[in-house]
């Protein structure tokens, strides 16, 4: 198992980032794709046609998302902590995703970055 960080900065408001990681709508906008999601503690949550799925543990409105996602029959949990803090530019993302598989790696980080993180960022810097 293996775990990534990251601090990303996204050109809009806490609350808006918060606000499109967790409403159906909004992230059908900046993904493109169909997402189903219930954003509360149990939620379960789908997105990318199904590629990323699991649930949410923890929402702590504006401030941070804490979700479990699903990697098959693995005994540790894969989680993943977003913290959103305030930033001169709009908002300094705190990306934090542990028990990532090994096999899995390194499509996850370049999934992270180049499809999660680049489609959100391109959403908000179009506005």
């Amino acid at each position: 198992m293996k775990n990534f960080k990251k601090y990303y900065i996204i050109g809009a408001e806490p609350e808006e980032i918060y606000k499109a990681l967790t409403t159906e709508t909004t992230i059908r906008l900046w993904t493109g794709d169909l997402v189903t999601i219930d954003p509360q503690e149990g939620g379960a949550f789908s997105m990318w046609d199904g590629a990323i799925t699991g649930e949410f543990i923890a929402l702590e409105p504006f401030k941070k998302i804490v979700q479990q996602w699903y990697f098959g029959e693995q005994e540790e949990k894969s989680i993943v902590t977003i913290k959103l803090h305030e930033h001169k530019k709009g908002t300094s993302l705190e990306l934090e995703h542990i028990n990532i598989p090994d096999d899995d790696y390194d499509n996850m980080v370049e999934g992270w970055n180049s499809t999660y993180m680049a489609s959100l960022s391109e959403f908000y810097d179009e506005d």
